[in-house]
């Protein structure tokens, strides 16, 4: 008898009807046109309002994600709160299809099973829409076949080639310094191996520089007295060990009574320093035969003296 009873219950839940099959599922496009083409994508689903909290949703699931036959599923399902109150709220669930073939198609009811928070289960259904999908119609009467076109070419603008004319450029730079940068060590340390030239070839080089006779003319005889001298005070404090780039022409000469210096040359070379004073602060005139002794004279010191260095070494 009991069992009679529960058939009979079990009989009498199934003739009632399921919660919202009153209701329609929607379908919208995501590209914005008054038809639906083939590969366009649209979204199918179903708005649940007033859901209390902890409301448990089991949506359907399609094999190999077709929804129907010409129907496919793109996207799975996902949900969107459209509004929330204080204990409940509304939401869509809604995935995302298309078609690959034109045609009418009668996509199927939404079944959602739903879970209350009392623990309380029921179906809600939501009637499947109709979708029409169409293509481009082609007239086939005027219809021509053209090849692929190539890739369009634009023209090269300044803006685009500037960054590597600056890469090409910078580049260069960097290279002439490193360039110069290794050049000139280099040159530090050549120079700081090499010896130093003894003081009379180097006097004698620059004497040698003024040989002729190109700077006995008045507006240049300050310049060739001032070379002579030079390079005679630079030799007579690199051989006689005193500071006579400094000193006047008194001083140096006053300087060399305790030294080596030959007497012979001391008035000679006394005179040609008094002299080149003259020229250049007095802007005195050298005659020639003056200019052509000056220069000998200041050789054959230096020759003589470095000679005379020379013997007392080997002595």
């Amino acid at each position: 008898m009991i069992k009679k009873i529960l058939t009979a219950t079990v009989l009498l839940l199934a003739l009632l009807p399921v919660k919202g099959q009153d209701r329609e599922a929607f379908l919208r496009q995501l590209q914005k046109r008054d038809s639906v083409l083939i590969a366009d994508q649209l979204s199918y689903g179903a708005a649940l309002e007033g859901l209390k909290e902890g409301t448990v949703l089991q949506l359907p699931e399609y094999d190999k994600n077709q929804l129907t036959e010409g129907v496919e599923v793109v996207k799975p399902w996902a949900l969107d709160t459209l509004k929330k109150r204080k204990d409940n709220v509304d939401v869509e669930a809604s995935l995302t299809i298309t078609s690959f073939d034109e045609g009418e198609y009668t996509l199927p009811d939404i079944r959602i099973a739903r879970t209350l928070p009392d623990g309380s289960t029921d179906t809600l259904v939501f009637k499947g829409k109709s979708l029409t999908v169409t293509t481009i119609p082609v007239d086939t009467a005027n219809f021509t076949v053209h090849d692929i076109r190539g890739q369009i070419g634009y023209p090269l603008t300044f803006a685009e080639v500037v960054p590597y004319i600056g890469a090409v450029l910078g580049a260069i730079l960097l290279a002439a310094i490193i360039f110069f940068v290794i050049r000139y060590i280099r040159g530090k340390r050549k120079a700081a191996a090499a010896p130093p030239e003894p003081a009379h070839i180097v006097a004698l080089r620059k004497l040698d520089s003024l040989r002729g006779n190109k700077y006995w003319a008045p507006e240049k005889q300050k310049l060739y007295y001032s070379g002579i001298t030079d390079a005679l005070r630079e030799y007579i404090a690199a051989r006689y060990g005193f500071g006579a780039m400094e000193m006047t022409t008194a001083e140096i000469f006053k300087a060399v009574k305790g030294t080596e210096f030959p007497d012979s040359y001391k008035e000679p070379l006394k005179d040609l320093f008094e002299t080149s004073d003259f020229v250049k602060f007095a802007k005195m005139t050298v005659d020639d035969d003056y200019n052509a002794k000056a220069l000998p004279l200041a050789v054959r010191f230096v020759t003589e003296t470095y000679q005379e260095e020379i013997e007392k070494d080997v002595l």
